[in-house]
């Protein structure tokens, strides 16, 4: 189906859905569903243009989108808050950080002033939730790497305050990158969550309910965080597979697999959590679905699972 059609068809709904004035948690476009990180099988990944990011976001019926910094900026600051405003969207999470945790410290120094220009661009556009990833194993012992770790953590979450922009660590939960360096290092929710307190207020968990699910973790594990320390959700299901088997792109919709999602979102609700929910199906949709349909799919089989689980989007 052409892209413009498609648009056409869904405009009227769904820019009526997204411009009701929403509180609480809101569905956020992520850019895996139109391309960006396209899974197994499907080729080289698309970047759209981040207007037509925005407007795919509105037109299909999204609260949000998200904010892919290495593309969202190479638009005026502006421009883009004034098409949030104009679509009636919430900026959700902003990806594409400047890499917080490679080797060279002098690296790490040169990516901090990046990530200045970063952190200006979202409190120009009202985004102020980031996310970071730590790698599940490491060729540095634990402890050593953990130090470093939260060295840089305190110095970004230092960085971060003045601008009141929460940064959150997506732990790892696939056997396979866990056991594909010498020395296993953080993995888990608890001892992310261990990490994130020691290193700031405004340091969290960014929750992804696929490696929530891997890693072992429980509906009382997001409870326990509480809602101070979730600071964005991503939301996919996996099927039955044995843990060594499974690839990071055999995610499935919300509602097509195993997980416990009713759990999972009864415990969000539960701490009063109000950020964004962006569907994260790695490897589900094929090329010509980029355009539109996987993402009115991904909000269908979400907004349902969340329904199911007493919470209205």
């Amino acid at each position: 189906m052409e892209r413009r059609t498609l648009l056409a068809g869904l405009a009227g709904a769904g820019t009526a859905a997204a411009a009701k004035a929403r509180k609480g948690m809101f569905l956020s476009l992520n850019n895996s569903l139109t391309g960006a990180q396209p899974g197994s099988g499907n080729g080289p990944a698309r970047i759209m243009d981040y207007a037509d990011f925005l407007r795919l976001a509105a037109s299909t019926g999204y609260a949000g989108a998200d904010v892919t910094l290495g593309n969202a900026m190479k638009m005026d600051a502006t421009a883009v808050r004034n098409l949030y405003t104009d679509l009636r969207l919430r900026p959700g999470l902003a990806s594409q950080v400047p890499a917080l945790f490679p080797k060279n410290p002098a690296v790490f120094q040169k990516n901090l002033e990046r990530l200045a220009e970063c952190v200006r661009f979202m409190g120009a556009i009202g985004c102020t939730r980031m996310y970071a990833v730590i790698l599940p194993s490491s060729d540095v012992p634990k402890a050593e790497l953990r130090k470093i770790y939260k060295d840089r953590l305190q110095t970004v979450s230092a960085m971060l305050r003045p601008s009141n922009i929460r940064l959150g660590l997506k732990f790892v939960g696939l056997v396979s990158l866990r056991k594909r360096q010498p020395h296993e290092f953080i993995w888990r929710m608890d001892e992310t969550l261990e990490l994130a307190r020691e290193c700031g207020g405004n340091i969290g968990v960014m929750l992804d309910s696929w490696h929530w699910h891997l890693a072992g973790a429980t509906p009382e594990d997001i409870v326990k965080a509480g809602k101070e320390r979730i600071v964005s959700v991503h939301v996919s299901d996996a099927r039955k597979m044995a843990p060594e088997e499974v690839r990071d792109d055999q995610r499935v919709l919300p509602g097509e697999g195993i997980m416990d999602l009713l759990g999972f979102f009864r415990a969000l609700k539960k701490i009063g959590y109000d950020g964004d929910i962006g569907p994260e199906p790695l490897g589900r949709f094929k090329r010509e679905q980029w355009d539109g349909e996987g993402a009115k799919l991904a909000l269908e089989a979400t907004r349902g699972v969340m329904r199911r689980a007493g919470i209205q989007s």
